[in-house]
């Protein structure tokens, strides 16, 4: 019986023990299921075949509108107090529930197709001694898995063994981070040993106790027991699920972690339903309508008792009352009538009405092919259609950085050599001509080694190189030897770099390309092809990079005997260390280095030294020494180190661009223009991070100070932050202004909201991730969210996912802003899925944030679109709508409230129970979708150059409880007009053939064909945009309802279903009579003169932003230019610092020739596809690795 509920998704009662460690043994799947732990199958959907209608009925009737309406309907299931027909009801709800279920059917439909093709891939597993091949489903924890080259990892692993030497491995963890970049894991010594025997293999018994699941993707803590020993495990041992095998010929795990326990599930959390804020108000206002509603049966439930007392007895002689029913009774069902009959002040075809229009404007995202992608052939993507309104509502956007405002990717753009600039390009007149796609690039062909992707615009700079210019070729000869590179030679002239930094990639490529070739290296020795010629120099030294040294050198001995050291860092460390014969060159390298981070690139300087051989002797021994000493080693060698780098010889400088994507700069320009504060989170480094911020113009010289968080304490934090507000509003209060209310349904829901404080001037704030730590705990989060909110940018470093999303939420919590989240990395879930919108960058190896957001497109720059031009036309549609369709609802039922007082209180109707059923199913319905699915204030080029249009969206301006309020009092006094005038005009008249025309059916005809045509002006008065379909969905539905009474009211018609359609006649005794077109007009007037007359006055007196840009656009009568994508330079006294993202040990590993490369015979293609960043000699990424074994640690 468990088994069956288990399998219908209905398994209750049994308690969630939670998991306080993991114990697995290898090999030994008897002993790993007692524990229970959860296979490695994953499931994403939310019905099953059996589940679906119940499931989805129950989900759908928590709407409040939808009970309301099963509610109504069995009310009119009662003969004594209905006088509305069932199929008024049933009908409209049928549809919602069908239309509903449909779609959430197909949503989980291709749910569940994504999870059987994920579950079904195969994958090799070791049972009973053999390797067989498995589904991934059916993989259980403590199973031993082999993986091959460019596989994906199918569950997070524990290391065994690979095809490598010192058991490595290379990864890419695009899935992960966005990265493309390759990062190594290493196997422990013990556990490699095992090799690819399968023998060895099954017999392995490990056993393994380790944390149990969760989500830091950067953390693992655990042990290995083997033999009695015990073996630390952490993260460098351990492969997540999501990432790829690169470079690797084969490698065996032990699966850890399977299914929904691994680290990538983990961080996709529980899919949280979002709800817009214009939903969350609708609720609210559903709820008051009910109560309005109430009030209204009882003022006329009242009002049918006085009158039955009063004037009842007067009709009982032809009216007779059925036995038990006196005059409260009979008030007491009369309130239930006019429940039903005033039900239409909250039509439920507004619910559908709702879904039809968010649908529509998600396919034009998915069709807008100005946001398609043609490079990777990827459009943009509503994955979520509930949303679309509250893009247009945007206050706070947070995003990641790489992959997301950058490409990933590293480019040598410009040089300074011997005091000459190299890179520029200027016309006859010295003038700066601007690079682009059509500039002729440098001709590489005279060097056979050069890598075909690389681009260079400057032909001057390879015209001096191969005149043989010494300091030229000294500056690539630098290039070309300085650096941990690791080459790998597929066939004869196909060289690959492994880097492992993205900076160092895209020097020595810029090297390789004008001549100076690094082909090989050993521990000992660097071949380089100098212009033609092979060289060997001998490697000495290296002397490695750190975040306090900010540069690395190597020395080394050129075939001549000449010992020479030759370094590259951040200039202000080299320039420290120069020789006082450079001085006039320094000063012009200065000038070079200023333009260059003007322009936004990462800088460093290039500086070398001859050696005299007895001194270095000498410097060797010394360095053995204190590369052997036991106290203080780093000190000693650096101490060395800072002896032998000086006295420096000044070369020149580099200026490498970490590309950002296209038309990034603008965009974010475009966002702070319409009032969007950006931040950014990533775990880069502050420094890298700092120089993306100012290459995106978020960060600029000319803002009046950007502040630095990076304190070590809490209480230092504190201090800073405090000291950063009291500097940005020196008089403003200690404490927060923190408005306390209650929202939501039944005002349950307690808020908080911090006031805004203006500041005088621009102001940026950079935190790293130590620092947040302390930040955001519960009693220093107000001090860092008022901070962060005055500035107009924040820049959060060396952040954890977790972090991202604490700070999303810290946000939502105190500000009551709409905010977006946008990533492209499994670190960036969290942070998209606690967003009230999240956006994932799709068209990379990368989709798993794609996966978990609402929205999806190949380039940041098509978020200025989605939310500027598709956001702010979605939530001006939708309040449009929603003000039109309570205006046009509360005015029909108003109506019968009126004629409530004028016919005895008795709940009859005032208009054709036709009418009442086809008014917002067939009458109203079209030309209110056509307004909502095409009406614009503005085009989109109009929208872009005025982002300032967006700002009524923020401040929730169209559509409120104001506006609501408006709304119910507009339609009061047009439901006054629309029945008195009828009624006044039809009173006591007669036709113009003396016959009378006051009759009940008449007067209904009457006023319901005035309510229809004073909707439809309204409705005309509200569009902007006028289409045919517009038009035609107007007129059509006039028409329509003319034809269907001229049917519904014929002869015929009343013969063949008598009790059916009892207006036999009407519309042709009373439409040929001038007085009622004569009605009708003046009831039209009187509904439209105060609309016509309030917008004239308000344009008048009190234009909005938007009136005065659509006066512009009918005084212009021309589209404004299309926006161009211009290179942003700005002037800089900021220098960039040398190779961020470069990490400590590599040297070392360089020199101990264990990280060297063995290439087997047959070696399979590095990659499967071509069009990989890494099959295009990117730079990779490497991390640092212990060399030795492991000691075991005490049992």
């Amino acid at each position: 019986m468990g088994s069956l509920l288990s399998q219908l998704g209905l398994e209750c009662g049994r308690k969630e023990v939670k998991e306080e460690e993991r114990h697995l043994r290898a090999n030994d799947r008897e002993f790993n299921l007692s524990y229970e732990y959860a296979d490695n199958a994953i499931k994403t959907s939310k019905y099953n075949i059996f589940t679906f209608l119940p499931l989805n009925l129950f989900e759908q009737f928590q709407r409040l509108a939808n009970a309301y309406f099963l509610f109504l309907l069995c009310l009119q299931l009662i003969p004594e107090i209905s006088s509305l027909s069932w199929f008024t009801t049933v009908v409209p709800l049928v549809l919602v529930l069908s239309m509903t279920m449909a779609k959430d059917g197909s949503d989980d439909i291709n749910r569940h197709r994504c999870d059987r093709q994920v579950n079904n891939r195969k994958v090799e597993v070791l049972i009973d001694g053999e390797l067989r091949s498995e589904k991934w489903m059916d993989v259980q924890v403590g199973d031993i898995i082999k993986l091959e080259n460019n596989q994906f990892v199918t569950a997070d692993l524990l290391l065994l063994s690979s095809s490598e030497p010192l058991n490595l491995i290379y990864i890419e963890t695009a899935e992960l981070d966005g990265e493309t970049n390759l990062k190594v894991k290493q196997a422990l010594t013990v556990t490699g040993e095992l090799e690819d025997c399968i023998e060895k293999l099954a017999n392995f018994n490990g056993e393994v106790r380790c944390e149990p699941p969760n989500n830091r993707l950067d953390k693992f803590t655990g042990t290995l027991t083997l033999k009695g020993e015990m073996y630390s495990l952490d993260n460098e041992r351990v492969l997540l699920r999501g990432c790829t095998l690169r470079n690797t010929q084969w490698c065996f795990g032990l699966v850890v972690f399977g299914g929904p326990d691994t680290k990538l599930m983990q961080n996709c959390g529980k899919t949280t339903l979002k709800r817009t804020s214009i939903d969350r108000l609708m609720n609210v206002l559903v709820l008051s309508i009910f109560g309005f509603l109430a009030v209204m049966c009882l003022i006329l439930a009242v009002g049918n008792g006085i009158w039955e007392y009063q004037e009842g007895s007067k009709f009982a002689a032809f009216l007779p009352k059925q036995e038990g029913v006196n005059a409260p009774f009979s008030a007491f069902l009369t309130f239930w009538s006019y429940v039903i009959i005033l039900n239409t002040v909250v039509p439920i075809s507004l619910y559908v009405s709702v879904e039809i229009i968010r649908l529509g404007n998600s396919f034009y995202i998915d069709w807008d092919r100005k946001m398609y992608y043609p490079k990777s052939d990827t459009p943009a993507e509503a994955r979520t259609t509930t949303l679309n309104e509250e893009l247009g509502q945007i206050k706070y956007i947070f995003s990641d950085k790489t992959g997301t405002l950058t490409q990933n990717i590293m480019t040598f753009n410009k040089c300074s050599i011997n005091g000459k600039s190299y890179g520029e390009l200027l016309d006859f007149s010295g003038q700066r001509v601007e690079i682009n796609e059509k500039t002729e690039k440098v001709d590489f062909s005279w060097n056979n080694l050069a890598d075909p992707k690389f681009c260079f615009h400057d032909h001057s700079l390879v015209e001096v190189v191969r005149e043989g210019n010494p300091e030229v070729q000294a500056f690539f000869r630098l290039l070309a030897l300085c650096h941990t590179v690791m080459p790998e030679e597929k066939k004869e002239g196909e060289l690959y770099y492994q880097a492992q930094s993205p900076d160092e990639g895209a020097l020595v490529t810029a090297a390789r390309n004008f001549g100076f070739v690094f082909r090989s290296r050993t521990p000992e020795s660097i071949t380089v092809v100098e212009m033609g010629e092979l060289v060997t120099y001998e490697l000495l030294a290296v002397l490695d990079f750190n975040n306090v040294r900010k540069r690395m050198s190597v020395i080394v001995r050129s075939p001549e005997g000449k010992l020479t050291l030759y370094c590259k860092g951040a200039d202000t460390i080299i320039f420290e260390r120069l020789n006082p014969s450079c001085s006039k060159l320094k000063e012009v390298t200065t000038e070079h280095l200023n333009e260059y981070a003007g322009d936004g690139l990462r800088t460093l300087a290039l500086a070398y030294k001859d050696i005299d051989p007895k001194y270095m002797e000498e410097w060797k021994l010394r360095h053995h020494e204190a590369s052997t000493a036991m106290d203080e080693r780093e000190e000693k060698l650096d101490a060395l180190y800072e002896e032998i780098e000086k006295g420096l010889l000044l070369l020149g400088s580099t200026a490498v661009e970490d590309k950002l994507q296209d038309g990034v700069p603008q965009t974010i320009e475009q966002l702070s223009k319409a009032d969007i504060k950006i931040w950014v989170l990533t775990g880069d480094k502050q420094e890298t991070a700092e120089n993306i911020g100012y290459s995106c113009n978020m960060l600029r010289e000319e803002m009046t100070e950007v502040f630095i968080v990076s304190a070590n304490t809490a209480e230092e934090v504190r201090k800073e932050l405090q000291t950063a507000r009291r500097k940005m509003r020196p008089d403003g209060p200690e404490e927060p202004t923190v408005t306390k209310s209650r929202s939501g349904l039944f005002c349950l829901l307690k808020t908080e909201t911090v006031a805004d404080e203006p500041v005088d001037g621009e102001y940026a704030m950079v935190i790293n991730g130590h620092s947040l730590a302390f930040a955001l705990e519960k009693d220093m989060e107000m001090e860092l969210l008022r901070t962060a909110c005055m500035c107009q940018t924040v820049i959060c470093c060396r952040v954890t996912p977790l972090q991202k999303a604490q700070v999303v939420e810290l946000v939502k919590k105190y500000k009551q802003a709409i905010t977006l989240a946008i990533g492209d990395g499994a670190n960036d879930v969290s942070m998209i899925k606690a967003a009230h919108i999240g956006v994932g960058i799709s068209g990379q190896e990368g989709m798993q944030a794609v996966l978990s957001s609402d929205f999806s497109f190949a380039q940041f720059r098509y978020l200025q679109r989605l939310l500027l031009v598709h956001g702010r036309w979605s939530y001006l549609r939708m309040c449009k709508f929603l003000r039109y369709f309570f205006y046009k609802n509360f005015t029909f039922t108003f109506v019968h409230f009126w004629y409530g007082f004028f016919c005895g209180f008795s709940a009859q109707t005032v208009y054709d129970e036709w009418f009442i059923t086809l008014y917002n199913l067939v009458y109203t319905a079209l030309p209110v979708l056509a307004l909502s699915l095409f009406d614009q204030d503005v085009n989109d080029r109009w929208s872009f150059q005025y982002p300032k249009l967006y700002a009524p969206g923020q401040l929730n301006q169209y559509f409120s409880k104001r506006a609501f309020v408006y709304t119910v009092l507009h339609s009061g006094y047009s439901s006054l007009v629309l029945f008195f005038i009828p009624w006044a005009a039809m009173y006591d008249t007669v036709r113009d053939d003396g016959k009378d025309i006051v009759d009940y059916q008449s007067f209904a005809l009457l006023a319901q064909t005035c309510l229809l045509i004073a909707v439809s002006i309204q409705l005309g008065l509200d569009t902007h945009y006028w289409t045919s379909v517009n038009q035609f969905f107007l007129w059509g539905s006039l028409c329509v309802y003319f034809a269907v009474i001229f049917t519904m009211y014929s002869n015929g018609m009343f013969l063949i279903f008598t009790s059916s359609f009892p207006f036999i006649g009407t519309a042709r005794n009373s439409l040929n009579q001038p007085n009622v077109w004569l009605t009708m007009l003046l009831t039209s007037i009187l509904c439209v003169l105060p609309v016509v007359a309030y917008r004239f006055l308000r344009i008048l007196l009190w234009p909005t932003v938007n009136d005065k840009v659509r006066y512009k656009v009918r005084q212009d009568k021309v589209l404004p230019p299309a926006p161009r994508r211009v290179q942003a330079r700005r002037t800089s006294t900021r220098r960039s610092g040398y190779a961020f993202s470069h990490a400590q040990g590599y040297g070392d590993l360089v020199t101990s020739g264990r990280f060297l490369r063995w290439t087997p015979k047959s070696r399979p293609a590095l990659f499967s596809q071509t069009d990989s960043p890494l099959a295009q000699t990117q730079p990779q990424f490497y991390r640092t690795i212990n060399e030795g074994g492991e000691p075991p640690l005490s049992p």
